[in-house]
């Protein structure tokens, strides 16, 4: 083991090379989210071409995806702490854009269970060995902050996603709408391979730190296992993360059926009030949790916990409103306040572990975030819709099905405050 002295003795990137990497990485996990998300605007038509029933569109867009993403990520992730984190997101970028390619060839539910397996696989490369640059890039004092730009790009492939599904859906139809979004992909692989900065590990501590071999996954599990704060945490974010993929998974349809709108108009609604609303809700929350956390490192779970409860009585209004379009401006607000939690939740693991766990422990919390959330949100709320609908019809059925798990925030919200119980000790007691 040798002291690394780089953040010290060596000079640090220039600002705009840093900038540089964090927008390139926040323009790839846009499209990392289009080619995720694209099939949420496209249900009503591929249940109408595949007849499908509901619990197999949220098998499709949830746990198909979900279970994948999370067997790959780990390994993925050990890769990244080993090796140069820029080659392993390149490839992943050609891998997910060539399954989404796929999807639009499916000619029955299993071809395109088993292509959007094949997304997941890909896109498990990307956020791990990103969070790992970003956290060598940007110092603890401004990382919850950089991590909430990097957060962005959810929102923007989520507008992007929403706007070219919808009309290319309405015009050539959904099959197109996959092979287009998957093109971009190429072009962004040979940007990040060839142009992304691989900065040194622990560039951007402020103290001379310790770098060896990265350890093996089960010496992170069991450290991330040890700290209380961790668990509540990543319960937190899991628990929360299924009700933001269980609502925004069915905002379509349930507007599609509610409201009886086509997928154009849809786009034209749904990706702004969505899209906005979310990345500003990143950047306010990383840039509160930054602000109020130097005072007391506990408002890195306070705020997220505060924003969760706040948003759900306004979720409700929102699910009886007439007006499709009153309703969707009331869905801002809670679509901003949800999107408060991630990047203070990431910016509180990789403080918590070594310099050589930090992929790793990105892609554990990705893992439970994406089996309970990206799982088993749109999965519990097409099968609760199913129930519904047999009882109530196409409309109540979904609205119900949406009621019900929204209630889930409360739950998410208590582990929050258990967070905050232990995690000032277990960031002190975290290896360097």
């Amino acid at each position: 083991m040798q002291t690394d002295q780089e953040s010290n003795s060596q000079p640090q990137l220039k600002p705009a090379t840093r900038y540089y990497a964090l927008g390139l990485l926040t323009i790839v996990y846009a499209f990392n989210f289009v080619d995720r998300q694209i099939l949420v605007i496209l249900q009503e038509a591929i249940k109408q071409d595949l007849n499908l029933m509901d619990w197999q569109l949220g098998l499709l867009s949830g746990f198909a995806f979900a279970l994948l993403y999370v067997v790959a990520g780990v390994p993925i992730a050990r890769l990244a702490d080993r090796g140069v984190r820029r080659n392993i997101i390149a490839y992943s970028i050609v891998v997910w854009s060539s399954m989404t390619a796929v999807c639009g060839a499916a000619g029955n539910f299993w071809q395109l269970l088993l292509a959007r397996m094949g997304v997941g696989i890909g896109e498990a490369g990307c956020s791990p060995p990103a969070h790992s640059i970003i956290t060598d890039l940007f110092r603890q004092k401004s990382r919850a902050t950089a991590l909430a730009i990097y957060n962005t790009g959810i929102s923007l492939g989520v507008f992007i996603g929403f706007m070219m599904g919808g009309w290319i859906n309405e015009i050539y139809g959904w099959r197109w709408a996959f092979v287009l979004a998957a093109a971009p992909g190429l072009i962004l692989a040979l940007l990040v391979r060839f142009t992304l900065p691989e900065p040194p590990r622990g560039m951007s501590e402020e103290k001379p730190v310790e770098v060896s071999e990265a350890p093996p996954v089960n010496e992170v599990v069991k450290l991330l296992w040890s700290r209380r704060s961790l668990r509540h945490i990543a319960l937190a974010a899991g628990l929360h993360a299924f009700v933001n993929y269980g609502l925004t998974g069915w905002i379509a349809p349930f507007l599609i059926r509610v409201h009886e709108i086509g997928t154009g108009d849809l786009a034209n609604w749904l990706a702004p009030i969505v899209a906005i609303p979310s990345a500003l809700g990143a950047l306010v929350g990383g840039y509160l949790c930054d602000k109020y956390g130097k005072r007391d490192v506990k408002w890195y779970v306070f705020i997220p916990a505060i924003c969760t409860l706040i948003a759900l009585p306004i979720q409700f209004v929102f699910y009886y409103q007439t007006d499709f379009r009153v309703g969707l401006l009331i869905f801002a607000i809670p679509i901003f306040l949800n999107a408060t939690y991630l990047a203070p939740t990431f910016a509180m693991v990789h403080g918590l572990v070594s310099l050589r766990m930090r992929a790793v422990a990105s892609s554990i919390l990705f893992l439970v975030i994406n089996l309970i959330g990206l799982g088993l949100g749109p999965l519990v709320t097409g099968i609760l819709s199913d129930i519904f609908t047999a009882q109530w019809g196409t409309k109540e059925g979904i609205r119900w099905a949406l009621m019900i798990v929204s209630l889930v925030n409360i739950w998410a919200a208590g582990h929050y405050f258990w967070t905050a119980k232990t995690l000032k000790k277990d960031l002190a007691d975290a290896p360097k």
